[in-house]
């Protein structure tokens, strides 16, 4: 009977996509594939709204827009480095997030900004307020990198340094029952201590420290430089907080006090008689990535996401969190290198790791196409840690953002053991297994025994071998000198840049021009750019979508706009991130912010 249910409810969610979803979606592919694009305003004021949220790359999913997906970081840098050269472009208005924005796509906002400003047009960024939350002090740096930075009258200036919270679960666990059986290689792999500590433990204390000291001083050197002051007399000027915004005028933090109206009429006089105001999303839209000219290519990889095994196609057209899938992105690379035109590749990575498995089929890839004469530069974006540096470890170039999170070169894993919890509520647990003693290691009825628990040790030991052996190859480093620095640690990348663990600090536009330069590119000669892997069509999505009825469930869910709220989406990535753990997602770092 619950079969038959199941069955039905199946039938009738297919009706309705087909009746009602397909129609809708391929009126819309209708309408935009008919319509020719139009023309930019002769005097266009560009304005970044950046209060909704920043992913780090263009999501290759064509129903992406169902689950509330925004612009992206390179798109945004490609869309201003266009505007650059456009003569109807007269200026950019930026809106600035109250709270923080990650510290490494700041970084590379901020170097996207000051070009655009370096070309003669005038930048006014506004705030509604730098609240005490996050990384508000990001925001605040972006917004001094403009000509004139605006604050509402009734805003406050509350970016008065950086903090950030874990939760320790260790107590709680304790007092319920729930044993959580770890393994952690070392003790910077501090991803494990939520589940087994009540506070900080003298490592993780150290580490966090180290790499939140290092985002702040980065930050207060951006905005030092780009207000012609020092980052002394910055950094004692924020400390001095919080201010109301007249106080934060008077102090030079900002420029102006004025409504968001006002600051859009100051720009719009800046750009001249019959100045339009042109949303950048709309603009990056209108005007497609850049393809760039000439006989020559240079491939852009992307990959953003949790590191996993297999194919994307199985996950559903209509949004969620973005991932690395180990074949689609192999894959990606092994078509780089097949394609005579593409001289370099640029894989441009924000990971935080996941399955070792997942990225050594990746790293292996990237071997291959070194192997084929074709040089790899990493760019790496918010995160390239854990498994996120694995597959960077062996590039020919490594290029970071100075607040990029990576490092975290280490492996845990285990279990919860919850039988006892659950007992204490009624419901008893209990497991059967045959076979080798490991068949039930990972049951959650029952701790690890002495063997068990002496074989997994041993894995995780092996895992992290090879891990350090890989970095060790890659960056042409002794294995003595890489366990020194690994241990799970998170460096920033201006941390690991004397480390060499990373060779240069900027983000996509340095990627291109280094991997120019190793294929032995003449520097002023124009490239194309051929972007891999390539974004799925709408048709077959929509394939996918109703080949599974569960799939086809959660789009008709997403689309109802459930899945686009904020508070579902970091629900959803927190149980991600824990799903993806309990299927062997040992390299998988802690995301700190």
């Amino acid at each position: 009977m619950k079969q038959f249910f199941l069955t039905v409810l199946g039938v009738f969610t297919g009706l309705v996509l087909f009746l009602v979803v397909v129609p809708v979606v391929l009126l819309t592919f209708a309408i935009a594939a008919g319509s020719s694009k139009p023309a930019t305003p002769a005097a266009t004021v560009l304005e970044l709204d950046l209060r909704e949220g920043i992913s780090d790359q263009p999501s290759t999913d064509p129903f992406a827009v169902f689950a509330g997906g925004g612009l992206s970081t390179l798109q945004v840098v490609d869309a201003l480095i266009q505007a650059q050269d456009d003569r109807s472009v007269k200026g950019l208005l930026i809106r600035l997030p109250e709270a923080g924005i990650t510290p490494a796509a700041a970084d590379e906002l901020r170097q996207a900004i000051v070009r655009f400003k370096a070309s003669g047009k005038p930048v006014i960024a506004h705030s509604q307020g730098f609240m005490p939350a996050g990384t508000a002090i990001s925001s605040y740096m972006i917004g001094a990198a403009a000509s004139e930075l605006w604050m509402q009258n009734t805003a406050g200036f509350q970016a008065t340094g950086l903090a950030t919270d874990n939760l320790f679960l260790g107590r709680a666990f304790e007092k319920y029952g729930v044993r959580a059986d770890f393994e952690q290689r070392y003790e910077y792999k501090n991803a494990v201590n939520e589940y087994t500590q009540s506070d900080y433990t003298p490592a993780h204390r150290e580490a966090q420290t180290a790499w939140m000291t290092a985002l702040y001083d980065s930050a207060l050197a951006h905005v030092a430089r780009d207000r012609k002051s020092t980052p002394e007399a910055v950094k004692a000027l924020v400390e001095a907080g919080p201010y109301s915004a007249e106080q934060a005028r008077a102090n030079g933090l900002v420029d102006k006090i004025g409504q968001v109206e006002e600051a859009e009429a100051a720009i719009k006089t800046r750009a001249g008689r019959g100045a339009e105001i042109v949303e950048l999303a709309k603009y990056a839209s209108d005007k497609g990535a850049r393809a760039g000219s000439g006989r020559n290519a240079i491939a852009i990889v992307g990959g953003e996401g949790a590191i996993v095994t297999g194919r994307g196609g199985s996950a559903s057209p209509f949004g969620g969190g973005a991932m690395i899938h180990s074949d689609d992105t192999a894959e990606a690379i092994y078509d780089a290198i097949q394609d005579k035109d593409v001289k370099a590749i640029v894989f441009r990575v924000s990971s935080p790791g996941g399955s070792p498995e997942a990225s050594e089929q990746i790293l292996a890839a990237v071997r291959a196409a070194r192997a084929a004469g074709k040089p790899v530069v990493v760019s790496m974006g918010d995160y390239a840690a854990s498994g996120g540096y694995w597959i960077s470890s062996q590039a020919d170039w490594i290029v970071a953002q100075p607040s990029t999170i990576t490092g975290s070169i280490g492996v845990f894993g285990g279990k919860f053991v919850v039988a006892e919890a659950l007992g204490r509520f009624g419901v008893d647990m209990r497991g059967l297994s045959v076979g080798g003693q490991y068949a039930d290691a990972f049951s959650p009825t029952q701790p690890f025994t002495p063997e068990q628990r002496a074989d997994f040790s041993t894995s995780m030991d092996r895992i992290y071998d090879d891990f350090i052996t890989r970095v060790s190859t890659g960056r042409k480093l002794p294995a003595d000198r890489v366990r020194e620095i690994a241990r799970g640690r998170v460096w920033t990348g201006a941390q690991a840049l004397p480390l060499g663990l990373v060779d240069q600090l900027g983000g996509l536009t340095e990627a291109v021009v280094k991997a120019k330069e190793l294929a032995k590119l003449p520097a002023d000669q124009p490239v194309r750019f051929k972007h891999f892997p390539k974004v799925r069509s709408p048709w077959e999505a929509l394939s996918e979508a109703f080949g599974v009825q569960t799939e086809a469930a959660r789009a008709l869910v997403t689309i109802g706009g459930v899945m686009a709220d904020p508070q579902a989406q970091a629900v959803m990535r927190r149980i991600q991130g824990e799903r993806m753990r309990s299927e062997g997602a040992v390299v998988l770092a802690d995301q700190p912010l």
